[in-house]
């Protein structure tokens, strides 16, 4: 019987994006919408390591298989780190990214000596029951783009320069992005440990 992963998402393009990126390992991956119904944990860590590590074991609690959770977001230096761990609730959660877009270009403006450095974040963390088993944070620098550009990606993607291709990450293709961004980076890590621990494999 193949081993089971639960990843702490609903979102089916996410969990098709992970099966992408552990590439032939063999455990079958299993969603939130898969578990008992539970609200959500409450995000309350400072970090994303925090927040990626309650979540994890949270929702390990459910089952006995191996859960991993992440926490990601926008770090933005002259702002010193906003919207960081809020990123996805940044304004309120009723909030459209163009507006939250408008909000930072307004904050960039008042600090126009300050520079546009930026990074995306995310910590990555693997429970099994209230045992935290693996861990990685991975990042992507870049910088704030001079406007927002590009329709392929989502979330703070049409602000995030990578000055190694020239480009927003909504400008480029998901190869392009899973190549080099913060959560591909992550689960190719876990891919890595998950080998290591013989825990799914080449076809078993």
């Amino acid at each position: 019987m193949r081993q089971r992963l639960v990843v702490a998402t609903t979102n089916a393009g996410k969990l098709r994006e992970i099966r992408e990126l552990l590439g032939n390992i063999a455990i079958d991956l299993v969603a939130l919408n898969e578990l008992p119904i539970v609200p959500p944990p409450d995000e309350d860590g400072e970090t994303f390591e925090a927040n990626a590590r309650l979540k994890a074991i949270y929702y390990a609690r459910l089952t006995p298989d191996l859960t991993v959770a992440e926490d990601s977001g926008l770090v933005i230096d002259a702002l010193d780190g906003t919207p960081g761990i809020h990123s996805a609730r940044y304004l309120g959660e009723a909030a459209t990214y163009q507006e939250r877009f408008t909000e930072i270009y307004r904050q960039l403006a008042m600090r126009p000596y300050a520079g546009r450095g930026a990074r995306f974040v995310c910590a990555l963390a693997v429970a099994h029951g209230d045992r935290i088993l693996f861990e990685t944070t991975q990042t992507v620098e870049g910088e704030i783009a001079g406007e927002p550009a590009g329709t392929d990606g989502f979330g703070y993607d049409p602000i995030f320069f990578y000055p190694p291709y020239g480009r927003t990450l909504a400008e480029v293709t998901r190869q392009e992005k899973l190549a080099v961004a913060h959560r591909g980076k992550a689960f190719r890590a876990l891919a890595n440990w998950l080998v290591t621990h013989r825990i799914g494999g080449d076809g078993g």
